[in-house]
C-alpha cells in the first residue's frame, strides 16, 4: 500500500493477529499505555484495526521491512472513534505508531509516520491530522514534535473507564496543520 525506502505499510491480515500480539503487548511497549493486555484487550485491539481498514479504507497499517517482509510495527492513520462522542477529538483523522522493541531506535517510527502523514494529505479531506499519547510517553509525543506537530492543550481529554488519578488515562494532544 504504502513504500518507503525500508519499510512497506499494508493492511493487517487475520493471520497476523499473533504478530500483533507479540508486537504489542510486551512490558517495555505497555508500560506508559496501562500495562499488559488480557488476551480480550488485545483481540479489539486488533479487530479495530481490521474494522478500520473495512470501513474507512485505511488504518493503523502492519509494518514490515520491504526487504524481508519481517513485522516491525504499525503506522497509519484512523479515524479517532473509540473516545467517546465527549472526547474533543471524536471523528478527527489520528496519527499513531508502535515499532517493535528489537527496532527502537532506527527510525522506523518517524519513516513510518512522515509516509502515513504524507498519504493522508494525498487522500483525506481534513484540515488537520492529530496524535495523542500520555505525558508520560515521551518518545510518543517527541515525535510527535519532531514531524511538526503542536501541542493543543486546549483539546486534551481523559479516556473513558480511567479514574482521574490514574496518568494513563490523560490524553495530551498534538495536531499538525495541512500545509498551505
Amino acid at each position: 500500500m504504502i513504500e518507503t525506502a525500508r519499510l512497506r505499510l499494508r493492511p493487517w491480515a487475520p493471520e497476523d493477529r499473533p504478530a500483533f500480539e507479540a508486537l504489542v503487548n510486551t512490558p517495555a511497549m505497555m508500560a506508559r499505555l496501562g500495562g499488559l493486555k488480557g488476551p480480550a484487550d488485545i483481540d479489539a485491539m486488533f479487530a479495530r484495526r481490521l474494522d478500520d481498514q473495512a470501513r474507512y479504507g485505511f488504518c493503523y497499517w502492519a509494518t514490515v521491512l520491504r526487504d524481508t517482509g519481517e513485522l516491525v510495527g504499525s503506522c497509519g492513520i484512523r479515524i479517532a472513534s473509540n473516545y467517546g462522542s465527549e472526547a474533543p477529538v471524536a471523528g478527527m483523522p489520528e496519527i499513531g505508531w508502535r515499532v517493535a522493541e528489537a527496532h527502537w531506535g532506527k527510525g522506523y517510527a518517524r519513516e513510518a509516520a512522515e509516509a502515513s502523514i504524507a498519504w493522508g494529505w494525498a487522500n483525506l479531506d481534513t484540515s488537520a491530522i492529530g496524535a495523542w499519547t500520555t505525558i508520560g510517553n515521551t518518545a510518543s509525543w517527541g515525535l510527535m514534535e519532531r514531524l511538526g506537530m503542536r501541542r493543543r492543550a486546549d483539546l486534551d481529554f481523559r479516556l473513558r473507564g480511567y479514574s482521574a488519578e490514574d496518568p494513563v488515562g490523560a490524553m495530551i494532544v498534538y495536531m499538525l496543520e495541512r500545509p498551505r
